[in-house]
């Protein structure tokens, strides 16, 4: 009798079996002269050797599936058990605003025209600056971009990066080594990615280095190639910190680069490198420039009008 092992490779064994293994239950009721065994991360499955590649087509388009929005349900095994090709199954879901499927299948859209501007220029460009106040999406959006490019394997890896400068704070003195003092400054991309990836994929993404997220000094010396690189809170670096960033770039990358120079942490009279970098990259062809706006603001509905109060103010000094 022939056999065919199928390992289960980033993806929790029991999410894809489903509760009481009813997935695996659907395949044999599908494949009924096939012997399947649903045991760890395995799926091992006996039987004719016609059978068992008709198993592994199935299987494999299952797992793409899975791989891609995170869930399954008895509906779509059923239409992938059952359809002639990958297109046949695809449902519209996949195509318009949606980026990315996230954990639970959770939509991640371009929810604003502006969102919108800046997927299309991440598209069009390889350096790509996204300019606008807190809540419009900036870094989600690019993340979701990025997450995405991964999963089509159009990069083999992610590298996030923020300047560490502190916001009114010290972070000589949080208790901790360097990497338990920096884990909550990076907080807003670790939460980015926990929408859009499984805890346990994603961890084991940062464990193999397929994701990595690290304060800008640690870029320094390094050619990033066939990464989407994505420098958040750029309106804190400085001068020699954007040119240092922006010449990392290696083959086959993408640079996103996010900020809001309306939240300038660097001490006085000290240019903000995004603010600088901004005018003298305005006119090279494959550098795209985004600008948000407080009509963008995807948090609470308060959110915009803060925005709006502080420009007021700011207006009259």
């Amino acid at each position: 009798m022939n056999e065919l092992i199928l390992e289960l490779e980033e993806i929790t064994p029991k999410d894809f079996f489903g509760p009481q293994n009813k997935n695996i239950e659907l395949l044999k009721k599908y494949f009924p002269k096939l012997k399947i065994v649903a045991r760890g991360n395995k799926i091992t499955a006996f039987g004719d050797e016609e059978l068992l590649e008709e198993f592994d087509k199935r299987m494999e388009m299952l797992l793409s599936h899975f791989g891609n929005y995170n869930k399954i349900d008895e509906n779509m095994i059923e239409r992938v058990l059952t359809s002639d090709s990958k297109e046949d199954y695809e449902t519209s879901s996949t195509s318009g605003e949606v980026i990315l499927h996230g954990v639970n299948g959770r939509l991640i859209k371009a929810q604003t025209s502006n969102q919108r501007k800046l997927v299309d220029a991440v598209r069009q460009n390889d350096m790509v600056f996204a300019i606008g106040p807190a809540g419009t999406g900036k870094t989600y959006t690019g993340v979701a971009l990025a997450v995405k490019a991964l999963k089509n394997k159009e990069v083999k890896r992610i590298i996030l990066t923020r300047p560490a400068v502190e916001a009114g704070e010290n972070l000589g003195f949080l208790p901790g080594d360097l990497k338990e003092k920096l884990d909550p400054y990076m907080q807003p991309l670790y939460d980015a990615l926990r929408d859009m990836i499984p805890h346990e994929k994603l961890d084991n993404y940062i464990e193999k280095g397929i994701i990595q997220i690290a304060p800008l000094a640690f870029m320094r010396g390094r050619t990033l190639d066939h990464a989407f690189v994505i420098l958040d809170e750029g309106q804190n670096t400085t001068h020699a910190q954007m040119k240092m960033f922006l010449t990392r770039m290696g083959k086959n990358a993408k640079f996103l680069l996010t900020g809001d120079p309306g939240q300038i942490d660097l001490p006085r009279r000290i240019i903000s490198g995004l603010k600088e970098a901004l005018l003298i990259l305005k006119d090279i062809k494959g550098v795209g420039m985004v600008f948000l706006d407080d009509k963008d603001v995807i948090r609470h509905k308060l959110v915009k009008q803060v925005i709006e109060a502080y420009k007021n103010i700011e207006n009259r000094e």
